[in-house]
């Protein structure tokens, strides 16, 4: 994962949109998961499977785009209102989720009376964040690759890889793939060095659809 990441001849989106499929992914399912929670505190732990982790990756994808692709940008878009409009957009969106992430951790750490508003916050999470993502990728993703050199575009996606390391890698891997077409997987791992693929194959995949509930692939192992 810590291989730097070589520029090709344009902006490739494809990891991007593998991201964006797999955060939908998991939304659809806490948001299940949440209401379903009913006024039983104890049934607040299924909404945990998966939860850490989901919020792990969010956390790094955000930071990377907030410390390193807007700023980049904006150095480019001087003078550019509308342009430096949408990346206030996308900064102001990250702002309005980051603390109903907060408050979703808040409810999980609350046994006693975390259910009761639990639904209504999750409700506001997926809201926000499936909004986003589609702003994200109908005003924000067309204007990268237009306008966003490939090694700039390589320094982004290395500040990602650079966080989650060869540790997060056997989770991070098959968090990205689960459930993904055939087509999409092919395309995503012929992005990671063969190693990582091979071992995918050969052993993540198989090792988180055991581990995690969340998987689409979870009772099929």
């Amino acid at each position: 994962m810590t291989t730097p990441h070589q520029p090709g001849e344009y902006v490739d989106l494809t990891m991007m949109y593998a991201f964006h499929d797999g955060l939908r992914r998991d939304v659809a399912i806490i948001a299940k998961s949440a209401a379903v929670t009913g006024d039983d505190p104890t049934r607040l732990t299924a909404t945990h499977f998966g939860w850490d982790l989901f919020k792990r990756f969010l956390t790094i994808h955000h930071s990377a785009e907030d410390d390193v692709l807007w700023p980049k940008l904006r150095g480019q878009f001087a003078g550019r209102d509308d342009d430096l409009e949408l990346l206030d957009a996308m900064e102001a969106e990250h702002d309005r989720i980051d603390p109903l992430i907060a408050a979703i951790d808040a409810a999980l750490a609350d046994q006693e009376g975390g259910h009761a508003g639990l639904g209504d916050t999750v409700d506001a999470f997926a809201t926000e964040i499936n909004a986003h993502l589609t702003h994200e990728e109908d005003a924000a993703l067309p204007l990268i690759e237009r306008e966003l050199s490939p090694a700039d575009w390589a320094l982004f996606a290395d500040s990602q890889r650079n966080q989650i390391g060869l540790g997060l890698a056997p989770r991070y891997i098959p968090w990205l793939l689960d459930g993904a077409t055939p087509e999409r997987t092919a395309e995503v791992l012929a992005i990671f060095p063969p190693p990582l693929a091979a071992q995918y194959r050969n052993a993540w995949k198989q090792q988180y659809a055991e581990l995690n509930p969340w998987s689409v692939e979870y009772g099929k192992a």
